[in-house]
């Protein structure tokens, strides 16, 4: 059966190749492939009369390097049909070569891998650097900006051209400032090694081509990444420490409730002031609520960040199942439907008996009252017709007007109650939240009784000596004042 030989030409020139391969290459009778002709070997091996095949036009042609490593192993496994075939690349083939993997999935035909020299021992050796400090291999044609690990020695292979060395600028220049040094290093260990250590942002200035570059990003200190979640940890185990601040140690889940909602509260007002620093603020005081109670957790041994972050994340897929699973879903209110009936799966589990379990006891009443009337409505329990909500208003305006001429205080508390209950119910059929209407109502107000305040005072009389007619007046410039 015919089979395909993978064979590695090294790092550098025709001196590093092991001679078992020279001798390999030098007396072959099968056709020879190549995944592209510069290299030096190559260059080397075709003077003493080798003969290559290369896929070079691929890559002209091409503006997607994996679609190029398709091709190249389509090409392989088509030609093997006819004879037995030699597949040579760049380096060792078990080192960042997608090709050779892709051979390797397919299982027609025989593959063997007869080594070749890698260029990492070279690259470490010109570099100076040890990698059993931490050390992250990427190829430069295809990563993902989360994928790097700063803290390591980190390495981008197959830095072919300038438009690589761009996108891999652009990736960094996220994370790290443009003056931070970046080295190119070009046929390590080879005669014609070339390395030049450069301002990030310039990286891919004057940016020779060629297929033996790498560029290496030396370890970044912990301060200048102060935007990875990472790093946030590290800070907040730090100040729970032995060595950290006595009011993050103190801190219990108990002690902490009422910075959670008074953090809650602050977002709102960012996002009611359309304030996008001071959103970014806001989120930031909500999470470190998170990041303290995580910590305490991971202290006391019963639970990690890690733990919350993947609660979260299995109930988000699966919660989805149209997005990460197979289901289909027809419109938004069948959305709707499927994911109540996943969270009661889930409230199952939790041995809820009540469609109302689950809201909080401490919730404000207002938010409690919108919460419990959102539930109940989604099983069918609510009013078909808003104009009935509106009856209902009604209905329970006059109970209070009768409490009043009954004098009976508990009775007006409770009919009072039934009005506010009605009126959440009447916001929720026009979409609105009566927490959020009620916070503008507020904040209306403080804004007009502010202005009157100030204008009496810039006239040098107090509020408390002032007429209400007086007052009105000022009331009514500042709701002019709102409009214009």
């Amino acid at each position: 059966m015919n089979k395909i030989e993978v064979l590695g030409l090294g790092a550098g020139d025709i001196d590093q190749l092991p001679l078992g391969i020279y001798r390999k290459l030098i007396s072959s009778k099968k056709p020879i492939y190549v995944r592209t002709l510069e290299h030096p070997v190559i260059a080397t091996l075709a003077n003493e009369g080798v003969q290559f095949i290369s896929f070079d036009d691929l890559y002209k042609k091409a503006t997607d390097f994996q679609v190029v490593y398709e091709q190249i192993t389509d090409t392989l496994l088509q030609r093997v049909k006819n004879e037995s075939l030699i597949y040579a690349v760049p380096g060792h083939p078990m080192l960042a070569e997608k090709t050779v993997q892709l051979l390797l999935q397919q299982t027609e035909y025989e593959v063997t891998v007869l080594g070749g020299q890698s260029y990492l021992d070279d690259l470490f050796t010109s570099l100076k650097i040890d990698p059993i400090d931490g050390f992250q291999f990427i190829d430069g044609t295809s990563f993902e900006r989360r994928q790097l690990d700063y803290r390591s020695h980190l390495i981008f292979c197959q830095v072919y051209d300038q438009f690589i060395a761009s996108d891999v600028k652009i990736a960094l220049l996220e994370d790290l400032p443009p003056h931070y040094p970046v080295t190119i290093i070009d046929a390590a260990g080879s005669e014609r090694e070339r390395i030049e250590t450069v301002a990030l942002e310039t990286l891919d200035h004057s940016f020779i081509q060629s297929n033996l570059i790498s560029v290496y990003v030396p370890p970044v200190q912990s301060y200048e990444l102060n935007h990875h979640f990472y790093r946030l940890k590290e800070v907040i185990q730090t100040l729970r420490g032995p060595n950290g601040c006595p009011w993050d140690r103190k801190q219990t889940h108990e002690s902490l409730r009422e910075y959670a909602l008074e953090e809650v509260y602050e977002l709102i007002e960012a996002i009611h002031l359309e304030d996008d620093e001071l959103i970014v603020e806001e989120l930031g005081d909500l999470l470190l609520q998170v990041m303290l109670h995580s910590q305490i957790g991971e202290d006391a041994g019963y639970f990690t960040i890690d733990d919350v972050i993947g609660t979260l994340t299995n109930k988000m897929i699966y919660r989805h199942p149209h997005v990460f699973g197979d289901n289909m879903i027809e419109s938004m209110s069948d959305l709707t439907k499927k994911w109540e009936q996943l969270k009661q799966k889930e409230s199952g589990k939790k041995d809820r008996k009540s469609i109302l379990d689950g809201i909080p006891k401490q919730m404000p009443a207002l938010l409690k009252s919108y919460s419990i009337q959102k539930k109940a409505s989604k099983v069918g329990f609510t009013w078909k017709n808003v104009n009935d909500v509106w009856r209902k208003l009604l209905e329970e305006l006059e109970e209070v007007k009768e409490a009043i001429e009954a004098d009976d205080k508990v009775e007006i508390e409770k009919e009072f109650g039934d009005v506010f209950f009605v009126l959440v119910n009447l916001a929720r059929y026009y979409h609105i939240h009566p927490e959020i209407a009620l916070n503008r109502a507020n904040e209306k107000f403080m804004l007009r009784f502010s202005y009157i305040e100030k204008k009496l005072s810039e006239q040098g009389k107090s509020i408390a000596h002032v007429s209400l007619d007086e007052m009105d007046t000022y009331w009514d410039e500042a709701k002019r004042k709102e409009l214009s």
